[in-house]
């Protein structure tokens, strides 16, 4: 399958409204990985996030968000992040949610 939506030199969404499953589940595939019900909580944070503020969150939004729903404290919460996207939140986690590339981040 490819991806049947504009994207930029980087592959990150042109527009974030093209996004669904099925593209996520392929720019993860393009990452090298493989989405399970362990990712899915990161992406629709984000997603969620966007959808309600036309800009996406910040890391430290979405540690905030897993520690309170999930009860894990900030340290364990990040060192999650960065296991199900060893790449980064942004180069991994914001592209395979949809998001435009960022334009500047000290966030990874």
């Amino acid at each position: 399958m490819s991806i049947q939506v504009s994207r930029d030199s980087e592959g990150y969404l042109i527009d974030p409204e093209d996004w669904n499953e099925d593209i996520a589940n392929e720019l993860a595939r393009e990452e090298g990985i493989e989405l399970n019900e362990k990712y899915w909580p990161v992406l629709n944070i984000i997603r969620d996030y966007y959808n309600e503020n036309q800009i996406i969150p910040d890391i430290r939004h979405v540690m905030k968000f897993l520690a309170k729903e999930h009860g894990y404290d900030k340290k364990e919460v990040k060192k999650i992040i960065f296991n199900l996207f060893p790449y980064g939140y942004v180069k991994q986690a914001c592209k395979i949610a949809g998001m435009k590339r960022p334009r500047a981040w000290s966030t990874g």
